[in-house]
């Protein structure tokens, strides 16, 4: 729904993540306390941080180094891996190849699946023919660079405990919603069709005048479930739309994620949760590097308002129903310029 926020709340999962898979503790105390927490923030911020939750700080600020070493090398090491068509669309992205809003995002990226400014991205790795032509555009698999040498074990380490996190964090936001813990699992996001964004945001003196633009990710909204960015320390980049249009700062902070919730909650929660607007200005001296991990629905999952969340809006739904697949490859498609 949204709201004037001022601030991003921060929400404390440590116990939370101990029970919230034990059906036993749905109604523990605690556990309960954080899923208020959390259908609070997505009521009026769509955004919040989590601490204590569980993944070792070595790891966390181990990708962000080897990110940095990757964007650090010469160019034409970097383009060894050069995100294309025919590699689905995964690998390595330069500065303003990613647009927002029809602008050249000043970013470069590696994406699996996809990529922004500096920016390297990886994608659930999909089969030829898994999912028809639905998924056609977007099949392969990832491409990891040589150097750093510890990159890939690094980066799947990473993405597997992510993983895991954005589904107990999800299930707080099922009961919150007033749903069963397993609503997002099974066909919905049982097999979540994830995608991680390693972006490194040069310093503004750095790019070239005839690419240069303010804005390095223009203001957007987010097309999955849940994100979960890892910021860069001591770097103020990340900015939140509130209800009255102004933008609010949403900083680093020592041992959290910083969390926003996607489109395709929006429509399952039939508008009871709303995505929200937000964008990347780096007007630091130094270079930024972001790594975001994108927890979607499984691939060719069907999204429509939940009747438990249409039973809390007058028994109507307010979105028609979309495929999750055809939304990202629509968005994907139209995201890229060569």
């Amino acid at each position: 729904m949204g709201s004037d926020f001022h601030t991003i709340p921060i929400i404390d999962i440590n116990g939370y993540l101990e029970k919230i898979d034990d059906p036993v503790m749905v109604d523990d105390k605690e556990l309960q306390d954080v899923v208020r927490q959390l259908d609070k923030a997505c009521k009026e911020a769509g955004f919040f941080y989590v601490k204590n939750h569980g993944i070792p700080d070595s790891l966390v600020k181990g990708v962000k180094d080897v990110t940095r070493t990757f964007f650090n090398l010469p160019y034409e090491d970097k383009l060894k891996i050069k995100l294309t068509a025919q590699s689905g669309y995964r690998g390595y992205q330069r500065v303003g190849e990613n647009i927002t809003k029809g602008k050249p995002d000043m970013h470069e990226a590696i994406d699996s699946l996809k990529c922004d400014k500096n920016m390297a991205q990886c994608y659930r790795e999909m089969k030829p023919g898994e999912y028809g032509s639905l998924g056609q555009s977007l099949e392969g698999s990832n491409l990891w660079p040589c150097y750093p040498p510890n990159f890939k074990v690094l980066m799947e380490e990473y993405i597997y405990l992510l993983r895991d996190l954005s589904r107990k964090i999800m299930r707080g936001i099922a009961l919150a919603l007033g749903g069963p813990p397993d609503a997002f699992e099974r066909e919905k996001a049982g097999d979540p069709f994830w995608v991680m964004r390693l972006i490194g945001y040069p310093i503004s003196s750095d790019i070239s005048e005839i690419q240069h633009t303010d804005t390095g990710c223009g203001a957007h909204t987010d097309y999955g479930l849940l994100t979960l960015v890892n910021q860069d320390v001591e770097i103020n980049a990340l900015q939140v739309q509130n209800k009255n249009g102004e933008w609010i700062s949403a900083p680093p902070i020592p041992d959290t994620f910083v969390c926003n919730i996607g489109d395709m909650l929006k429509i399952w929660s039939n508008g009871l949760y709303e995505s929200t607007l937000h964008r990347v200005i780096n007007n630091s001296s130094k270079y930024r590097v972001s790594v975001a991990f994108f927890y979607e629905p499984n691939f060719d999952a069907s999204v429509e308002p939940f009747e438990f969340c249409k039973q809390k809006t007058r028994g109507i739904a307010k979105f028609d129903k979309v495929v999750y697949g055809e939304h990202l490859v629509n968005k994907v498609l139209n995201n890229f310029v060569y």
